[in-house]
């Protein structure tokens, strides 16, 4: 099974695995958090995400889902990366994590799109013509 690690800002990351369990009952075991505080050391935090990589990964593979491209925890998994074997996503949003998290048996590739398309396709401007979709929206993953 593909493990699942969030990188992001204080807070953000854990706040996404409490809306997993509110969603989905309880949080699976793949899915971890390493949380970047303002002033700490990226190397310790690159360090720790290496560990938590190497604790996950069962031979499937990790996918590292950060939340914003380019800023600190991104650059972190950006170095993490490793082609075909840890993958990285950046702008992480809960449907994004929701998908991941359904689809975790699948293999990294198609994880990865099963990923950014709930990322994507749950983007929407709300409006009078949305009505049509809510039997099949993006909580149906």
């Amino acid at each position: 099974m593909t493990g699942i690690l969030l990188i992001t800002h204080q807070g953000l990351g854990e706040s996404l695995v409490e809306c997993v369990r509110h969603v989905m009952g309880n949080v699976p075991d793949n899915l971890k958090v390493l949380s970047v505080m303002a002033d700490e050391d990226t190397q310790r935090k690159e360090k720790e995400g290496r560990a938590l990589i190497a604790q996950m990964d069962s031979g499937a593979g990790v996918l590292i889902l950060a939340d914003m491209f380019g800023a600190t925890p991104s650059n972190i998994a950006r170095r993490l990366r490793q082609p075909g074997h840890v993958e990285v996503v950046a702008g992480v949003n809960l449907p994004m994590l929701l998908r991941a998290v359904c689809y975790r048996e699948q293999p990294l590739a198609e994880l990865v799109q099963k990923a950014l398309q709930g990322g994507r396709e749950c983007i929407v401007l709300m409006g009078k013509e949305d009505d049509s979709n809510v039997a099949t929206g993006c909580a149906d993953n």
